[in-house]
């Protein structure tokens, strides 16, 4: 079944490389009107402005840093501005870390979870005070790991398993609104050729993956897409894993 977002009005966090970008596209090309995000790489988001073109000009990529709460609270107001609210809530940005635990500082520690774990309240939290709609969808983007842990990975599997809670608690929060919050894991994904991996690294996940291949952006996206829309209505809570079968 093709998801029919027409009318909506979505916000995705960090939306112009990736996963962020692709679900960005599928939104618009379902008839959302998105508003998204980058912090550095203005021609990352040049080219997500001209992308989005083909999909009508009422698209707007804003540049915001979602781990500082002012701009965070700003990036929403952007959102409502445009849109008079927000329907669907896509808390997309974070940032990897691989380190060996004894050598994990603070400073490391900090950077992962402020990216990860702070950047999704901020922006959420945000958006309930007025902008997002009563039934409407958060989908927050996670990680498989959360789930079985990752050498020199403690800081990143912490900020993606504390999603989880996140997304449990908060769909208990905001269910009396009709408000559904559910969180996609995503295995490794392909958003450079190989993961950005070695050859024998590619190679041994392909091998523990049930339809023999890494992810790609747009699988990620179909199942942001499944979960923004009405197919979904009575689902909220749930964490989707979209890793192929690891």
């Amino acid at each position: 079944m093709e998801q029919v977002l027409a009318g909506k009005r979505a916000l995705v966090t960090g939306g112009t490389k990736g996963i962020g970008k692709a679900t960005v596209l599928a939104l618009a090309r379902a008839g959302a009107r998105v508003t998204t995000c980058y912090t550095a790489d203005s021609e990352a988001a040049e080219q997500t402005i001209r992308e989005l073109k083909e999909f009508g000009d009422e698209h707007q990529v804003v540049r915001a840093d979602v781990t500082d709460v002012a701009d965070a609270a700003r990036l929403v107001e952007h959102a409502r501005a445009a849109f008079g609210a927000i329907d669907i809530l896509v808390n997309n940005v974070g940032v990897d870390g691989v380190v060996q635990f004894e050598d994990l500082g603070p400073k490391e520690w900090i950077r992962v979870m402020e990216h990860n774990v702070t950047s999704v309240y901020l922006v959420t939290h945000a958006a309930t005070q007025g902008a997002l709609v009563d039934g409407g969808s958060v989908v927050v983007v996670g990680s498989s790991v959360a789930l079985r842990g990752r050498a020199k990975g403690v800081h990143y599997t912490t900020s993606k398993a504390a999603l989880v809670g996140f997304t449990r608690a908060l769909a208990k929060d905001l269910g009396e609104r009709g408000i559904r919050v559910n969180l996609i894991a995503p295995g490794l994904t392909e958003t450079e050729p190989g993961a950005g991996l070695p050859a024998h690294m590619v190679e041994r996940i392909v091998a523990m993956t049930a339809l023999k291949r890494l992810g790609q952006p747009e699988d990620v996206a179909g199942a942001v897409l499944f979960l923004a829309g009405d197919t979904s209505r009575f689902v909220s809570g749930a964490t989707l894993n979209v890793d192929g079968g690891v």
